[in-house]
């Protein structure tokens, strides 16, 4: 999703539309902004909201900014960029956690980092697929510095292909669990009172009430007070 919707985006911009490199900057640190602002509120929200509830919810929010993302030419894109990618890394701010959740205990860290970096094996090829693809739709060709450049529609191919990403994403969170609030404290932890063979959610209720007594002031003392 990430990787699909912002690798060869700066490209676009320059050959597609034709934006020098000051306005393919700017369109770029806004988006970023977007980004950020989408993976934190987001996140947050999904606290409240669910995490099925927030990844789908913005992944429909953000298949419908795709056309203007990808299709806008002048610099109101700026705009459909910050919202785009706010919904890219708004979804993606919540899957980490989601994922955690989902996981045991014994295996939480390893799920979720090996299918991180499994994800970037997989998407690291996104760009070159995009382009290669956008070869097939073509442009006019035009003369830039005494050289011809071949302009393609990287656009299209980046909509259709958000587009698969984002349906994909939908379904295979709508047919999946969810644990919001799942307690993930090591006293909660099946494997580790397998492991140990003790319960340790019974221990550490009875700590607590231990110290609750402890700082309890004697009768004794509360009379000489």
């Amino acid at each position: 999703m990430s990787h699909g919707s912002q690798d060869l985006y700066p490209t676009m911009l320059e050959n597609q539309y034709r934006f020098d490199a000051n306005a393919v900057t700017v369109t770029q640190v806004v988006a970023n902004l977007g980004a950020m602002a989408g993976g934190t509120v987001i996140g947050y929200s999904s606290q409240s909201l669910g995490r099925r509830f927030s990844i789908i919810f913005v992944c429909i929010i953000g298949g419908a900014l795709m056309y203007p993302y990808t299709y806008t030419s002048s610099n109101a894109v700026i705009a459909a960029a910050f919202f785009e990618q706010m919904c890219v890394q708004g979804a993606w701010g919540v899957i980490p956690v989601h994922l955690m959740e989902l996981s045991p205990g014994s295996l939480r860290t390893f799920v979720v980092g090996t299918s991180y970096q499994l994800g970037n094996l997989v998407s690291s090829a996104s760009s070159t697929i995009e382009a290669t693809i956008g070869e097939r739709f073509p442009l006019p060709s035009i003369e830039s510095g005494g050289h011809t450049v071949e302009r393609h529609q990287y656009g299209k191919v980046i909509c259709i292909f958000m587009g698969c990403v984002y349906a994909y994403v939908i379904i295979l969170t709508l047919v999946g669990p969810e644990k919001l609030g799942r307690n993930m404290d090591v006293s909660h932890d099946k494997d580790m009172a397998e492991v140990t063979h003790r319960d340790l959610r019974h221990e550490s209720v009875g700590r607590s009430t231990e110290d609750e007594v402890s700082e309890k002031p004697s009768g004794r003392t509360a009379e000489h007070v």
